[in-house]
This record gives structure tokens, C-alpha cells and sequence, in this order.
């Protein structure tokens, strides 16, 4: 017996020598999101995930060619059902009809690992203004429902990933331990939180400390948005929050526990910093969010209310430069690879402390390398401005605003910028970079300093982006016209 022991300490002293002295991440998932206008092909993003060790993925619909490729990976997956599908799915008879062609489709063995199914995304945003409030529920029901049907209910568990403003504290007593579900969607979340115990499957929350911090308007501490500790701690019953992240998860802890719920599972579906964009979204911010993050959660530290694993999403794995900029500038760049899966910056994801680079996406290939930048013979420069509108709404000028890492290009570089990117849109196609004689079509790379000139990738076939139009926001525009001036 005492050799067995000794055998055992061993191993498992060994072990620890060669992970460096740290605990894996246990199972940490990523966010595969594909609102771009060129994609990466499922099967070079599937190896991707499999050379980086990431072990689950969630994406936001149930893609057939994402889950093709995912099939005989064993990496877990959690497919998703989008917010303007959850009206369909009150219908039980849709209900089992999606669940026959995306879940059971896949459920061979040597097919894809489905583990859960999101209903709808983040469905009680008060900026959706209760659009979903009544055909949440009911999706829910209907799906965890078709998956019994379907014989996958003990193994496949349906959820719905919540944003972290269906919880708050009164402005009376702001600490986690005061947290209440919000009282216009109290009797829907008690609903789901009682189903999703009786199916025994997990609540799934998205925490942002980047937009506690971008949403704070110079109010919100900026150290509180990471994880080294340099802040003035919130004291709530004796527990120190140096963080938002503890804090926000804490509260959700407790508004689990005053409807009696406080023991559930609890994934979080999303969280992660964006690279750009935004005078907080920067890389700088990003590896110093992610080193206080990932160590955490391989050592299982958890939270003050909820110590020990907590399975998360980070979110996400490519930049999207096709997805709605709303809520800011920084949606497009929320990737810890860019768009064309090369890694922007070291980082650990085992939870050690040996920022290596992530291993990029193999056999990416680019179009020619071409650019179309500003003509330097045009003489009449009265219509520039409109041109760059033009190209900035039909294109990706995200990367110019203030702050973010195009920032500091003069009139001309933000008139190139502009107009390759809406070249590069279109496929480098010639009749794409004119703007009224304005541009002309280079191979000389025009890239200045941090800011990078994109050469798209090669489209796949049929390719588009999914869900939504390429679109900019009025305010992007604005800076735009305030740099022309």
C-alpha cells in the first residue's frame, strides 16, 4: 500500500513539473462566431481548435458546414438556436423537426460531441425592448422537450445564454449579496431557472467587465475591470471584490439563491476583451485582462460564492467584421485570433504563465496582394468625403475611430484605409477602387506603423456573412467627417 502511494505522489509531482507547476484550464471552451464577409474554412478553424487544445466551442446557429467539420473531432459542442427562431420553436412540431435536422442528425458515433443547445442569445436585453420576452420560455420547453423525445435528452441539455443585466443590487445596497433577478423578468427567469433544475441542466450567463468598463463613462474604476488587484475593494459582508468579474458572478449567485436556486450550475457562455476599436479595447488591456483570467481558472479559484471550477466561453476566437457595430466599435474585433486565424498575441490558455503564441490556422490562403489606396493625381478632392462614406458604410472602418489602432493616419491614410477595406470587401474587384477617380489599385502595401492594410482571404464558395448586413453606425461616420475636416 505505501509503495502504491509513493507511486501515485510520484506521478502526480511529475505531472506538475511538466504543466510548469499550473493546472490546466480545465475544458475551457471558446466562441466560434462566422458574421464575416471571408471565412476560414471550417475544416482549417476545426484544426485550429484542436492544435490550441480548446476542447469546446459554441457557436451561434447550427451551421451545417461548422458542424460537418466538427464531427469526429470529440471536441464538445454547443449549438444554438438565433433569437428570431425562438417564435417557430413555441410550435412543439418545429421544435422536434429542428431538433431531427441539427441534433440528432449528427448523434452517431464518430459524429459531432453535441452537448447543449442555446435557445436565443442574451433574448432579455433590455435594448430589444421584451421583444423575446414571451417566446423564450416556451422555445425552452419545446426543445429540452424534442431532445426527450428524441431519446438525447439525459446526454444533450437545452439552455438559454443570458446577458448579465437580467440580474442587478438596489442602488441602496450595490453589493453582490443583495443580487435580485430584475423585477420586469422575474416570473420568466423563475420559469427557466426551475426547468433548467428539473432537466438538470446549467444556467448560462455572458460577463463583460470590458463594457462595465467602456459603459462606465469615466465612473467605473478601470483596475476593477481586471484581476490584479489594484483597486479599492467593494466589502460586502466581510468578502473583498477586487474585480467586476467576481462581483457580476457573485450576484448572479445570489439572485440564484433568493428564489431558492443557489446551488445551480452555472456556465459562462461569453466573456472576453475586444482588440480594437475603442480607446479600452486595446491589446495592451486584452493580454492583461487574459493573465488575470486564465490562471484563475486553471487553478479553479472560482469566486467568492461559488469557489472551485466554473466552465467558461471565451469569446471570442476570430474578429467578425461583419457583425453589427451597435453597441460599439469594438464588436468586430472581440478575437483572440484575428480574422484570418493568426493569433494576436502570446497567451496561455493551459492557465500557466508561459505566454507562447497560439498556434495559428494552417493552409490560409489570401487574395493577390493588392491594395487601393488614394489616387495621388487626383486633383478635385471636393468629393472625398462622401467617397469615404460610402466605402466606410459598406466596408470596415472600425479601426479608425478614436482610440483605436488606425487612429493616427492623416487625411489621405484615412481615405486609403477606407477605400481598401471596401475593396477587400468586394473581393478586390477593379470597378471596387474608383470612387469617382478617386483610388487606384496598388502592390505596393500600404500598411503604416500598427495599422494594418487587410489582404481578405480567398471567399469560399457561396460564401456571405451570416445574419447580418455589412453596416456601419452613424457615430463611426461622424469621426470619420470629423478626421476629413
Amino acid at each position: 500500500m505505501l509503495k502504491l502511494c509513493v507511486w501515485v505522489c510520484l506521478m502526480v509531482l511529475f505531472c506538475w513539473v511538466l504543466g510548469g507547476g499550473e493546472f490546466g484550464v480545465e475544458g475551457l471552451g471558446v466562441n466560434w462566431g462566422a458574421i464575416a464577409t471571408h471565412k476560414l474554412p471550417p475544416k482549417v478553424v476545426v484544426q485550429m481548435l484542436k492544435d490550441n487544445g480548446i476542447q469546446k466551442v459554441k457557436l451561434f446557429d447550427a451551421d451545417e458546414s461548422a458542424l460537418k467539420a466538427l464531427a469526429g473531432s470529440n471536441i464538445e459542442v454547443m449549438v444554438a438556436i438565433p433569437n428570431d427562431q425562438l417564435a417557430a420553436m413555441n410550435d412543439f412540431d418545429r421544435a422536434k423537426k429542428w431538433v431531427k435536422s441539427n441534433i440528432t442528425r449528427y448523434n452517431f458515433d464518430g459524429g459531432v460531441n453535441i452537448k447543449y443547445v442555446a435557445v436565443g442569445n442574451e433574448p432579455f436585453l433590455k435594448s430589444y425592448n421584451n421583444s423575446f420576452l414571451n417566446v423564450t420560455f416556451p422555445a425552452l420547453q419545446n426543445v429540452q422537450n424534442a431532445l426527450n423525445d428524441a431519446g438525447v435528452g439525459d446526454t444533450i441539455k437545452a439552455t438559454v445564454p443570458l446577458n448579465a443585466d437580467v440580474y442587478n443590487s438596489p442602488e441602496d445596497n450595490p453589493v453582490p449579496s443583495s443580487g435580485r433577478f430584475r423585477t420586469d423578468i422575474t416570473d420568466q427567469m423563475t420559469q427557466i431557472v426551475k426547468f433548467l433544475d428539473q432537466h438538470k441542466s446549467p444556467f448560462t450567463v455572458n460577463i463583460y467587465p470590458f463594457l462595465s468598463l467602456y459603459y462606465g463613462e469615466g465612473e467605473f474604476p478601470v483596475n476593477y475591470a481586471f484581476f490584479d488587484g489594484d483597486t479599492t475593494p467593494v466589502i460586502d459582508n466581510g468578502i473583498q471584490y477586487t474585480n467586476v468579474f467576481d462581483a457580476n458572478l457573485d450576484t448572479l449567485v445570489s439572485a440564484l439563491k433568493s428564489i431558492g436556486f443557489g446551488n445551480m450550475t452555472i456556465f459562462v457562455g461569453e466573456v472576453g476583451w475586444p482588440t480594437d476599436g475603442d480607446q479600452y479595447a486595446t491589446m495592451e488591456m486584452a493580454v492583461r485582462f487574459y493573465n488575470g483570467l486564465l490562471p484563475r481558472l486553471g487553478k479553479n479559484i472560482g469566486t467568492p460564492l461559488r469557489p472551485g471550477y466554473i466552465e467558461v466561453y471565451l469569446f471570442g476566437l476570430m474578429d467578425e467584421d461583419a457583425k453589427s457595430i451597435l453597441p460599439g466599435n469594438f464588436e468586430r474585433h472581440w478575437g483572440i485570433f484575428r480574422y484570418d486565424g493568426q493569433p494576436k498575441f502570446p497567451l496561455d490558455l493551459s492557465g500557466g504563465t508561459n505566454n507562447t503564441l497560439l498556434v495559428a490556422a494552417q493552409g490560409v490562403t489570401y487574395m493577390p496582394n493588392k491594395w487601393c489606396a488614394l489616387n495621388p493625381n487626383a486633383k478635385d478632392l471636393s468629393k472625398l468625403a462622401e467617397n469615404v462614406e460610402y466605402a466606410c458604410t459598406n466596408g470596415d472602418c472600425t479601426s479608425l475611430g478614436y482610440g483605436s489602432s488606425c487612429n493616427g493616419l492623416d487625411e489621405k491614410g484615412n481615405a486609403s484605409y477606407a477605400f481598401n477595406t471596401y475593396y477587400q470587401m468586394n473581393n478586390q474587384d477593379d470597378s471596387s477602387c474608383n470612387f469617382q477617380g478617386l483610388a487606384t489599385v496598388t502592390t505596393q502595401n500600404i500598411s503604416q506603423a500598427n495599422c494594418n492594410f487587410t489582404i481578405q482571404l480567398v471567399p469560399l464558395p457561396s460564401s456571405s456573412a451570416t445574419g447580418r448586413t455589412v453596416t456601419l453606425a452613424l457615430p463611426v461616420l461622424v469621426v470619420f467627417f470629423a478626421l476629413l475636416l
